[in-house]
């Protein structure tokens, strides 16, 4: 065995151990999909509150109706309700597991023999342990104080009066809660208290601390008490404002992915029926057997990935990312959400380009390479495949999700650059993120993963095993736990649609209009919550 395979070994379980390290603190991470379900409940409480006698168009007053259907206060407080027993269930685990790390038998654990001088990498990674813990206890707690504040207002919509006042109650009573919630309970209480009591400092409370149609519903109820009648007229125009705007970004939101879900549905359908009836003549069997002729070994796939990809992301994220950074003459901390998306996009081309320029060098000698290698033909049917495939994964990731979220109850993390997105107000941000997103990430994985992985995996595997594999591979490489599952269905149609296909430029396209169908729900649901 030569110097350079005991190397790549050697690396190798140097990165698997990086992987499995940061897919296991995953686990502790909320999802972004449980704020998402939360986000869009916000938007339809928004657009209940529009009045047809508002808007003499009849087209807005049915697109409510099909939309919120016909008790959008008792939905949204059952998804309020559901979303606070999650986060208790997950507040109670976090604080067993914290207090089990505290305990005197997990910090002075019993030695074998004398300890190093140096301290212990256990000790390390339990102090490591406690910090993630702990800030992962100190976010669920406050999205729990948010939680009550909101769910207290439903139920006072609701005239289920006593059970607000007990909700805002029991946040008061928590000794965790942060003050400025609890004092935002405490004005609440009195606003809706039977007699009355405003209290000083009741508006700015409000306005800062609860956004939408429950901070519009706060203030009419303070301005109704204060008989401030302008005050109380110029919230209600805006509220009204705001839900016409809401009703029309529900219908955005719900209609284009519903109707290409159907669509796809609809596709899969013949498509699978067509596999049945006409066996190896069917288009999904187009090319469906067909391996790659791959020149080099495994060797040389394991040295793109773990030194081109794996650790060149670990060399970016600790390296030259910061320093690079640190170059620029920009603030720190970096606060600034243009600054984040601009770090972000450094970050993600850095990789990007030392990921590249190894697989070049490794694959280099074997040029010029058989036929179908990265292959981009502008002719053809790419387009049909890409735009198809689309379709397809809609209702199989949509299913895989509800799956997974049953699995997972709002936790298990997610990809950092969505929740960015998802609190992003500012359009120049979100451009930055769309290029990072729905350009830069097709072109570099499709490369990476379709173009290079999948076909080389054909060597040893047959062509549905190499997809399967690649697909895991391409889920594992996001570093969360909870988009394993979607992001396996998802590479799993991406390698269908490629291995069918023989066109890079048909899974570029497909995997572009996913994240660019997510980064626009993301903003329209952000957009709606301010």
């Amino acid at each position: 065995m030569t110097i350079k395979r005991l190397i790549l070994i050697g690396l190798t379980l140097i990165v698997m151990l990086l992987a499995g390290t940061s897919l296991v603190g995953s686990w502790q991470e909320p999802q972004v999909q449980s704020r998402l379900e939360l986000y869009q409940t916000n938007i339809a409480l928004q657009a209940q509150a529009w009045q047809p006698g508002a808007s003499n168009d009849e087209s807005l007053q049915g697109i409510q109706e099909a939309l919120l259907g016909d008790r959008p206060l008792e939905n949204a407080t059952k998804q309020y309700e559901e979303a606070r027993q999650s986060v208790q269930t997950n507040l109670d685990k976090a604080k067993s597991q914290l207090a089990q790390l505290r305990s005197p038998e997990a910090t002075t654990p019993t030695p074998p023999k004398p300890l190093p001088a140096n301290p212990s990498t256990s000790s390390t990674s339990l102090q490591e342990q406690e910090k993630r813990l702990q800030k992962s206890l100190d976010e669920l707690q406050k999205f729990q104080d948010e939680l009550d504040l909101r769910l207290g207002i439903l139920q006072a919509q609701q005239k289920q009066t006593q059970s607000a006042l007990k909700t805002w109650s029991e946040l008061q009573q928590r000794s965790d809660t942060n003050p400025e919630f609890s004092k935002t309970a405490i004005v609440l209480s009195g606003l809706w208290s039977d007699p009355p009591r405003i209290l000083p400092n009741t508006q700015p409370l409000i306005q800062k601390n609860l956004e939408g149609w429950f901070r519009s519903t706060a203030l009419v109820q303070l301005y109704q008490l204060q008989q401030r009648q302008e005050a109380l007229s110029t919230v209600k125009i805006a509220q009204q404002e705001a839900a016409t705007q809401a009703v029309l970004k529900l219908a955005l939101i719900g209609t284009i992915p519903t109707l290409s879900a159907l669509i796809g549905l609809i596709l899969l359908v013949f498509l699978v029926g067509e596999r049945l009836v006409k066996g190896k003549a069917a288009l999904l069997a187009q090319n469906g057997e067909l391996p790659w002729t791959t020149p080099w070994s495994a060797e040389t796939v394991l040295q793109v990935f773990v030194i081109g990809f794996f650790l060149m992301q670990q060399a970016v994220g600790l390296i030259f990312a910061p320093v690079l950074i640190s170059l620029l003459p920009i603030p720190r901390p970096i606060a600034n959400v243009r600054l984040q998306a601009i770090s972000v996009l450094i970050s993600y081309l850095l990789v990007s380009l030392g990921a590249l320029s190894v697989l070049y060098f490794s694959i280099k000698r074997y040029f010029p390479l058989p036929e179908f290698w990265f292959r981009f033909r502008f002719q053809g049917n790419w387009f049909l495949w890409g735009l198809g495939g689309y379709c397809t994964a809609l209702p199989i990731v949509v299913l895989v999700s509800l799956i997974n979220q049953q699995l997972w109850q709002g936790k298990g993390g997610s990809n950092p650059l969505l929740q960015l997105a998802l609190e992003s107000r500012d359009g120049v941000a979100l451009g930055i993120f769309f290029f990072t997103a729905a350009i830069a990430a097709p072109l570099f994985e499709e490369l990476l993963f379709r173009g290079f992985l999948l076909p080389s995996l054909t060597r040893y595997l047959p062509v549905w095993a190499s997809i399967l594999t690649s697909s895991l591979l391409f889920a594992a490489a996001h570093l969360s736990l909870s988009e394993i599952l979607p992001l396996t269905a998802l590479g799993i149609v991406l390698g269908v649609v490629y291995t069918r296909s023989r066109n890079l430029l048909a899974p570029m396209l497909l995997h572009s209009l996913w994240n660019s169908g997510t980064l626009l729900s993301l903003f329209l649901l952000g957009s709606g919550n301010n």
